[in-house]
Order: structure tokens, then C-alpha cells, then sequence
């Protein structure tokens, strides 16, 4: 648009110039000159055709390069809305096996809770089958060994046959066996007894001791109660312990007041100065 304002200003310019110049003054700088202007006019005419070719192409190239921009930023925001989509829904499916992960924890510990119970019960049910196990194999030793031994009779009478022959380790043999196998009979307290006596005798006090607690614990209405704790307060004086042998024949004296062992007691009491009961 300026070019071309330009291009009238300068033609009118040397329009002007020419018709107030004289005729004869048109000279060969003059032609020059209008050669010049008219080559100058034509080069700013092809420069003007150059610009607006290339503006035209640069504004064709801003419009491709507008729309590929414009592309280019949907596909952008297209891409981004579906990493957005994929991470949320990665999040739920995160959340979801989660889930599932703690619902599988929680069964495995209460699978763990069981298994430990049964692993209890099953050990239970061994321990109880070994005990009634041993407990049977204890039995049938013991069948058997009653089937072997001897009659309680026969074995309890030559086991005081050996008591009062003076064969105090045969007899303590026997006695053990009629109490191994004949516990719960009337005559089991008599062997208790006579065991004790052959501790006594042997000088073994606190082994006697023992022995007629034995027979006044488990046999305390027994025929040979009285003479246990007669011999267990003799014991016991022996160990020197002299207030507790006293009281046992106390014991005696107050509980079988009219018994032989009652006679004793006293008259031990009476060596040992000690006050008797009535």
C-alpha cells in the first residue's frame, strides 16, 4: 500500500517537473534520470509482488502450522485423559486386589487359629493314646506277672516263714512282691508292716519311719495299725527326736488304750521320764 502511494507522488512529481521545465532543457541527465525512476519503479514493483507471494506462502505456512499446533494439542489432551483414565482406574484396580490381598491375610490367619487347634487336639489324642496305651501294656505286665506269681496265701506265708527265720532279704523279696501283686488285699498292710520292721531291724529308722506311715495312712483301721505307730514313735526316738516319738506313743496310748502296744508305750514313757497319758 505505501509502494504504491509512492509510485504516484513520484510520477506526479516528475510530471510536474518535466511541463514547468523549458523545452529546450530536456537534457541527457534527465533521461537518465527517468530511466532510472522507471527501473527503480519496476524493482520496488517485482519487490512488491515477491513480499506479498511470500507473505502469502509464510501466511499459508502459519495457517498448517496452526492447525498441526491445534493437532498436535488435542491429541495432547486426548493422550493425557486416558493416562488420567488408566491411572484411575489402575488406582481402583490397586484398591480392589488390596482388598482381596487382606481378605486372603485374614483367612490364612484364621486357617493358622485352626490348624493350631487341631495340631492341640491331635497331640491330645496321642498323649491320651500312649497314656492308655502304657497304661494297658502296664496291665497285661501285671496279668502276667499274677499269672506267674504265686497264690497271695502261699506267698504271704512263706514270706513270714522267712521273716521269722531270719532270712531278712528273702523276706523283704517276698513281702515286695505280695504288695506288687496283691495291693488292695487285707494282708497288703501286714507286708507294709513288716517291711518296716525289717528296716528297724536292719537299723534303717527313717526307712522304717516311712514304712509305718505307710501302713497307718493306707491301712489305718488295719490289725497292725496300732503296732505301727508303736514301732514309728520307737523309730523316731531313735533318730533322737524325743518330742515326736513322745507324741506318737502318746497316740498309742490314747488310741488303744487297752492293747499290749498301749502297755509298751507306757513303759517307754516310764524309762523316758516322760509324763503318761491316761
Amino acid at each position: 500500500m505505501k509502494s504504491n502511494r509512492f509510485q504516484i507522488v513520484l510520477a506526479l512529481f516528475l510530471t510536474l517537473w518535466l511541463g514547468l521545465a523549458p523545452a529546450y532543457g530536456a537534457s541527457k541527465e534527465i533521461i537518465q534520470l527517468q530511466t532510472q525512476v522507471e527501473q527503480l519503479t519496476q524493482q520496488m514493483t517485482l519487490m512488491q509482488q515477491q513480499f506479498n507471494e511470500r507473505m502469502g506462502v509464510m501466511k499459508n505456512l502459519v495457517e498448517q502450522n496452526t492447525d498441526v499446533a491445534n493437532k498436535v494439542n488435542a491429541a495432547i489432551r486426548d493422550l493425557q485423559a486416558s493416562i488420567t483414565k488408566q491411572q484411575q482406574d489402575r488406582a481402583g484396580q490397586v484398591d480392589q486386589i488390596s482388598g482381596q490381598i487382606q481378605a486372603l491375610n485374614d483367612t490364612m490367619d484364621e486357617l493358622k487359629v485352626r490348624l493350631a487347634k487341631l495340631s492341640k487336639q491331635l497331640e491330645d489324642m496321642q498323649s491320651a493314646q500312649q497314656s492308655i496305651a502304657a497304661q494297658q501294656a502296664q496291665a497285661q505286665q501285671q496279668a502276667q506277672a499274677m499269672a506267674q506269681a504265686p497264690p497271695p496265701d502261699v506267698l504271704y506265708n512263706n514270706a513270714l516263714r522267712d521273716y521269722n527265720g531270719g532270712k531278712p532279704d528273702l523276706a523283704t523279696q517276698e513281702f515286695g512282691d505280695y504288695i506288687k501283686f496283691y495291693p488292695n488285699t487285707d494282708l497288703a498292710g501286714n507286708a507294709y508292716f513288716y517291711l518296716a520292721e525289717l528296716q528297724f531291724r536292719a537299723g534303717n529308722y527313717q526307712k522304717a519311719v516311712e514304712q509305718y506311715d505307710l501302713v497307718l495312712q493306707s491301712f489305718p483301721s488295719g490289725n497292725k495299725a496300732a503296732a505301727a505307730q508303736l514301732k514309728k514313735g520307737f523309730a523316731l526316738l531313735e533318730l533322737g527326736k524325743e518330742d515326736e516319738g513322745t507324741q506318737e506313743l502318746k497316740h498309742v496310748i490314747q488310741r488303744y488304750p487297752r492293747t499290749n502296744e498301749a502297755t509298751q508305750a507306757r513303759e517307754r514313757l516310764r524309762k523316758a521320764g516322760a509324763p503318761r497319758s491316761h
